[in-house]
Parts: structure tokens; sequence; C-alpha cells
């Protein structure tokens, strides 16, 4: 009958799901269903669509059943909505005054409030409903203020509040407050720090990452341990690791065993919009937790790339030594200089406080760029020398190591298995209804088949994966890496800048050109004296 086609709205949010906990279920979904469809029973509404929105606040128009009632509203689906109260409905003032005394009346249709008996035909009760609205909104607010506090608090006390874990991490089963390592993603974690400081810029890591078939964060995150968890600013599609992914992962502080909380804050308990705090303003608890990365490798990697945002800037292109050199006496940064009198280009290197403020300060500790090069490429092959005798490599042969990559084709070994028991349950299930008669022959055939074709995709890539991982068995060998690459340095003709970042911490320029070099496989404080 026209004017009697009704919607019924559900909703229950966080702060009701816990009241429902306590033993309190009146605010449940199930009898806010039974209320409103007894009340349309008994005065003669037909019930067209239930909608229903759970652990959804009342605060935000943009619940999933929410938006599908508005929509179907503007089809003429029905004639009025019917909800437990106008707070089931809305919390905010601002959409009470847009859909109750706006968008519905223009579209002709009805809301009735069971329990505070609003209802929008009775024009008389619109103050009523004006009041309420702020009430509500009173209630949100100072709701919104309290948990605030309580969760700042928790942070201060050194508790874990996100609701997933940065990667190389997972919650304590035992105190989900609490981070405990995963060693497979802290081994990832270490593996990009590795990589940086031995010179990969970050886009180049993504590109070894993804080459080797490591997941993203967030499929790892979904795929491995199981969470519901979806990265806003990813695409769905996204399998490549991304030069913002491995940025983030360089500058985060919780690998040093730190929580840093509070970072963000939204603008108003009604808006979603997040704006990010200063520094100052977060809260930050040291040693909470175990750490990933040591603080000197850390700080190597801001140090890094401190210096390569400067190279940048400056719009030049990097020297091979870029960042690395400096004055023996002043300990300033050499600069670069220049052929003067008509002739042009980058001759070599001087004390960049000898260059800004004269001899008063410092001598010039100059050095041309072909002299340089020359004195450390010798140092460089006779070091390599050193490290690779023949009896060492003999010993080394019989030294066990640990195999990332076995380790990520073991991680993907148990996600293929994963995924294939999940399509197995899935086909089960689907014959099952075929059975009781739920999907036709025809839909049955074609889910099947879909099935069938993913699972042969995915035993070919099990079988892949467990081939390489036999290989891997036989031939493991167990040279050390940083030893095996000195290999390729004994009879090196040019130095590259990958090169000497991965082996040179610090060169300093002695006068009349003499260099103490400092490598990274030797004490920091000791360094190899060149006339």
């Amino acid at each position: 009958m026209k004017g009697n086609r009704a919607a019924l709205y559900l909703r229950l949010s966080k702060e009701d799901i816990e009241k429902v906990h306590r033993g309190d279920d009146s605010a449940s979904i199930k009898n806010q269903r039974l209320l409103l469809t007894d009340y349309a029973l008994e005065h003669e509404f037909q019930i067209i669509r239930v909608y229903s929105d759970d652990d959804e606040s009342g605060l935000y128009d943009d619940r999933p059943d929410f938006e599908n009632m508005m929509t179907d509203a503007k089809l003429g689906e029905f004639d009025v909505i019917i909800a437990k109260t106008q707070s089931r409905f809305s919390r905010n003032m601002e959409h009470i005054e847009k859909y109750l005394h706006h968008d519905l009346p223009n579209l002709g249709i009805r809301f009735i409030g069971v329990v505070d008996g609003v209802d929008t035909a009775n024009e008389a009760n619109k103050k009523s409903r004006q009041i309420n609205g702020l009430v509500n909104e009173w209630y949100c607010e100072d709701l919104s203020k309290n948990i605030r506090s309580s969760f700042q608090a928790k942070m201060r006390d050194g508790q874990f509040l996100g609701s997933s874990c940065p990667y190389g991490y997972k919650k304590d089963p035992e105190n989900h407050n609490h981070l405990i390592v995963d060693p497979y993603a802290a081994g990832v974690v270490r593996k990009i720090y590795r990589l940086y400081l031995s010179g990969c810029g970050k886009a180049k890591i993504g590109t070894l990452l993804s080459a080797e078939g490591i997941l993203i964060p967030t499929l790892y995150k979904r795929e491995v341990l199981g969470e519901r968890y979806r990265n806003a600013k990813e695409l769905e599609t996204t399998k490549i690791w991304s030069y913002q992914t491995i940025h983030k992962i360089l500058n985060n502080e919780t690998y040093l065993g730190h929580l840093m909380q509070n970072k963000a804050n939204t603008l108003s308990y009604k808006d979603k919009k997040k704006k990010a705090l200063p520094r100052e303003q977060w809260i930050i608890v040291r040693n909470t937790h175990e750490a990933i990365i040591e603080p000197e490798v850390f700080e190597m990697a801001q140090k890094l790339q401190r210096t390569r945002t400067r190279s940048m800037d400056s719009g030049e292109e990097k020297s091979v030594f870029s960042g690395l050199l400096y004055c023996a006496d002043c300990k300033h940064a050499m600069a670069k200089k220049y052929a003067r009198r008509g002739k042009q280009g980058f001759t070599g290197y001087v004390c960049k406080t000898y260059k800004k403020q004269g001899v008063r300060f410092c001598s010039s500790h100059s050095l041309e760029a072909e002299d340089l090069e020359e004195k450390v490429l010798g140092s460089l092959r006779q070091e390599a020398r050193a490290i690779l005798r023949p009896e060492d490599l003999e010993e080394l042969k019989s030294i066990p190591v640990c195999n990332e990559a076995q380790e990520n084709q073991e991680v993907q070994l148990r996600h293929v298995e994963k995924r294939m028991e999940k399509l197995e349950r899935f086909k089960r299930k689907t014959y099952d209804s075929y059975m009781e008669g739920m999907i036709s022959g025809e839909e049955y055939t074609r889910y099947a088949s879909e099935y069938d074709r993913e699972l042969a995709k995915l035993k070919g890539q099990k079988a892949l994966i467990c081939h390489e991982l036999d290989l891997q068995q036989e031939t493991k060998d167990g040279y050390d890496e940083w030893t095996e690459g000195f290999l390729d340095y004994i009879n090196v003709k040019k130095l590259t800048r990958d090169m000497v970042l991965e082996l040179i911490e610090r060169i300093e320029v002695h006068k009349e050109g003499e260099l103490t070099i400092y490598y990274k496989f030797r004490n920091r404080d000791t360094g190899e004296c060149l006339p």
C-alpha cells in the first residue's frame, strides 16, 4: 500500500558492543530488529527492507547500509524509515538537519523513532528533535574527549594501541598492547637497511625485493598473518615495493625498540580526517620492546639519507666520494675545487673551512681527484688481497650461513599451501550448496571450474618453489657474504659510488694529501694511513 512501505534501520556502535559484552544487549542488532518489526506490524507498515550497520559510529554518514538506504530513498523504494531512536539514525546535528528536516521531507519520506517518539510527520515535535540532536552530539563530544584522554594515558604507559603493528612486529598473544618481533619480517627489515648502507637507492631496493617475490607489508599482513588490514594509500592490485614504503621503514624509530605514538590527531570528533602533529607532541616511550635495528646502523642510515638529500637539493651530480671526505684537522667536510684562469671543470677537493674562512682557521689540505681515486683504489685492492687468503676461504666453506632467499621461498610456500587449503574448502562448500539446492548445476560447474584452474596454477607454483628449495639444499656452501664480495675487488680498475658506500665509512685528508681511510669492516677507531 502506498504510504505504508517501511524501511527498518539498525545500527550498533563500538560503545554499544561493549555494553552488550557486559550483559546489557538492549541495543543489540537482534533486539533492535525485534522491536522495529513488532512496531511495524502493530502499525500495519509493510516492511520492504532492513538496513543494518554494525560497529559504525552515528557521527558519520558514510556508513555502508546507511548510504544504501539513502540511495534507495531517492529511488522511491519506501515511504517511511523506522529506527529505535533518532540517535540510531544519526548523532550529528548537521546530519539531523540535512536528512530529517530537508532531504527526506523533499522525497516525501517520513522518519519514526520508536522509543523517543520522534516523528517527522508531526511538525510540533521538530524543536524536540533538534534538542535531541544537540544532546546526542554533546554526548559524542564528551565521549570522544574521555576516550582520547584514556588512550593518551595508555600511550604514556608504553602500551601499543595501533590496530596493526609496524612491519617486522606482531602483537604479543599474551598482551595485545605489547610488540614482539616477527622473525621473517624483521629479517626483511634488516635486509633493507643492509642494502641501503651498501649503496642501493630506495627505488632499487624496492625492485630487488619485488624480484625476489617478497610480499609487500600490506599483503604479508593479510595473506600470511591473516590480519584484516588495508592500507588506504596502496591500490588493491599493488604487489610492488614502493619507494615510499622503503623510505618509511628506513626512518621508523620503532625498530630501535621505542614506541612513537600520537603522531596524528583528528581535527574534530565529527571529522575522520587526521592532521600530523609536530614531534614535540608525540608520545615517545623508549625501550618498550625488542629492537630490530641497532642504533649505530639506524644512525648511519639517517646520515646517508641526509648526505644524499643535500646532494639532490644542490642539483649537482654526486661524486664517488660525496659525503665521505673530511679534513683530518678541523674535521669539517671537504669542498670541491675547480680550475681557474679560463680552464673549466672539477679538479679535486679542498678543506671547506680553509676555502670559506682562510688560513687563520685551517690549511688547504688540497687533493687532486685523480690522486684521491688512485690511492683509494690501491688501498682497496690491498685490503681485498689481505682478506682473501686461500686458507681463509677454505675455512669459510665449512661455515653454514643464513640463506635469506630460502627463507623467502619458505614463506611463499606456506602462503601457496594456505591459499590451496582455502580453495579446497570453497570447492566443498560450493558442492554442499549444490546438493542443498541453493545453487544450480550450471553455477556449480562454473564455480568448480574456476577453483580447479586456480588450484592447478597454485600446484605449479608449489612444485617450482619446492624444486628451488631442493636445489638450494644440495648446493648450500656457506661462504661469508662480505668476504665473497671482495673477490670482485682484487682486480677492480674503476671505483663506483656503490662500491665506496658499501666499504668505506669515512676518509680524512691530511696535509700534503695523505689519507686515513676508515673501512666499515675495521674498528672505527683505526684506519689505514696512505702517503
